[in-house]
């Protein structure tokens, strides 16, 4: 069995994968590169991953498919995967050979282990490349580091400090036996990735490096502004998908998981409002209130608190000042977090 399955969903990225691809292949002959080619046709995408197939037989494996979107390649990677862990890596990110060194070495451990670790966590970056700039997520505050803890040990996320799919590591398996399955043709899929197998989470290994190395700035990107507001629909479907997917708090064993998981869920919902007072028409309006109305309907239990916490009070006034809030809030995050 291999040690760790990298999944690379390829839409059209012939000018960047090669990168990707080489970041990858350096973690060792025990990985899995599992290439997905999504439908590329405006440039040579198949034709490369064939290439490095064809150099790599031992190692790297293509996928070919007709497009379905970044949640399609993720199903696809993960179908096809035979490592003991399952690590998605965007064709235009790469990681960072030493950090991943400190990684694979735990990675490698498990594979001996009658109970291997269910989720592996490190830091990621932001790489505004184009700006020359770089932001540090970790999470040093937030797990004890270096050794298997349970949710128990966790301690307080800061409103900026997400598990993004950057900052994962999956167990194969556990993915499996949740029956995680991302919906088609359809953006912001990473949220699902990294939200619903939590549940399922009992141990959890925590790296102080940065790993991942995940680039912004490229203008048809998805976190791009313009390109958000264009795609708000898939956003709230997103939502609504992550709504019915765990209800909380019933759902979630461990209180300090539970927290976490009301705070990504308010994030979500502060985005959707967000972005449809930034549209401002009257159709968005109404699917600001569809969406919390979604919310009140299928988790009352949590609707009251999030529609109060401080990332959703303010956005929601039902004002043109509430407006001016939510927006004003959006521009300070942008210039703090610098996530796009």
């Amino acid at each position: 069995m291999k040690t760790v399955s990298f999944a690379i969903p390829c839409y059209n990225s012939a000018a960047y994968m090669d990168a990707c691809i080489e970041s990858v292949l350096a973690c060792g002959d025990d990985v899995e590169v599992i290439i997905v080619d999504d439908g590329s046709t405006k440039d040579d995408t198949a034709a490369k991953a064939d290439a490095w197939a064809a150099r790599h037989s031992d190692v790297v494996r293509v996928v070919h498919q007709e497009n379905g979107g970044h949640g399609a390649a993720v199903n696809a990677g993960l179908s096809n995967a035979t490592g003991l862990y399952f690590k998605v890596v965007d064709s235009d990110d790469w990681l960072d050979e030493a950090a991943m060194r400190e990684i694979m070495a735990y990675l490698r451990e498990q594979a001996s282990r009658p109970n291997p670790t269910d989720l592996v966590v490190g830091n990621y970056v932001y790489e505004k490349v184009h700006e020359g700039t770089r932001t540090v997520m970790h999470y040093r505050n937030v797990f004890p580091e270096g050794r298997e803890f349970g949710w128990d040990e966790a301690g307080h996320f800061g409103q900026s400090q997400y598990l993004l799919m950057h900052s994962v590591i999956y167990r194969t398996e556990l993915l499996r036996e949740v029956g995680l399955e991302l919906p088609r043709h359809t953006f912001y899929v990473d949220n699902i990735f990294v939200y619903v197998p939590l549940p399922h989470v009992k141990t959890i290994y925590y790296r102080d490096v940065d790993m991942y190395r995940y680039f912004i700035g490229r203008e048809d990107q998805s976190v791009n502004e313009s390109v958000m507001m264009g795609r708000i629909d898939q956003q709230l479907r997103v939502t609504r998908l992550m709504i019915d997917a765990v209800r909380l708090p019933g759902e979630v064993p461990e209180r300090r998981l539970e927290r976490y998981m009301e705070g990504y869920l308010s994030m979500m919902m502060c985005i959707c409002s967000i972005f449809l007072r930034m549209i401002g028409t009257d159709e968005a309006e109404g699917k600001r209130e569809a969406i919390w109305d979604y919310l009140k309907c299928k988790n009352p239990d949590v609707y009251g608190r999030i529609r109060r916490s401080a990332l959703n009070m303010g956005t929601n006034l039902p004002t043109q000042l509430g407006r001016k809030i939510g927006i004003t809030g959006y521009r300070m995050a942008q210039r703090i977090f610098k996530f796009n």
